[in-house]
């Protein structure tokens, strides 16, 4: 069995410091470009052109593995561009946008941040308080994946529990499903061994 393409570094555009403030949200997946090259055996990358993604694979790739390394691929690009570290008080402005966005602005936090002794779970909320903690491990993951933790935990300020009405909620939000399961694909890879080595070219 050939070995599995391996994802080469993305190219995201350099950002200068006035821009560093504000990362620019990942282009949609609708606006995606798949260049397919015989030259190319066994790596994937991807850049951002203009406001399309352009995602080069080995001409030999079927449908459902363009698909998945598409995937992969656009949440690298929106990893690397969102490495800027977010502080507390970002955190708790952006606890506020999805809020009103999404629930009416009725989750009101009292407080948001970021802590380091959450390493069995992404985020936690005491609805008595009003506070709200997300791990430090998400530092780095894709907007939107953070942004579902947030929910997630607006949500709990809400609905105690993981009812019916828990999910009704984030169903508002477009991207629950899918940062889902880069939650837990993350867990998985967390459980794997390492990689073996690539044979040689």
């Amino acid at each position: 069995m050939p070995a599995a393409p391996r994802p080469e570094r993305s190219r995201a555009p350099r950002r200068t410091a006035a821009s560093a403030s504000a990362a620019p949200a990942p282009a949609p997946t609708d606006a995606v470009e798949v260049r397919r090259s015989t030259r190319r055996r066994r790596t994937v990358s991807a850049y951002r052109e203009g406001e399309r993604t352009v995602v080069l694979i080995p001409a030999r790739m079927t449908k459902a593995e363009e698909q998945r390394w598409v995937t992969v691929m656009l949440d690298k690009l929106a990893a690397q561009e969102n490495r800027r570290q977010l502080g507390d008080e970002d955190l708790a402005t952006r606890a506020a946008e999805l809020s009103a966005r999404y629930f009416g602005g009725r989750a009101r936090p009292a407080s948001v941040r970021w802590v380091t002794n959450q390493n069995t779970r992404w985020g936690s909320c005491t609805p008595a308080d009003g506070s709200i903690r997300l791990s430090h491990r998400l530092r780095g993951m894709p907007e939107y994946v953070v942004d579902y933790v947030l929910l997630h935990e607006l949500a709990h300020l809400l609905v105690p529990g993981h009812g019916p009405r828990f999910w009704e909620l984030l169903d508002a939000y477009p991207r629950t499903e899918r940062a889902r399961g880069y939650l837990e694909g993350v867990v998985a890879a967390g459980r794997l061994p390492g990689p073996p080595a690539h044979d040689a070219e």
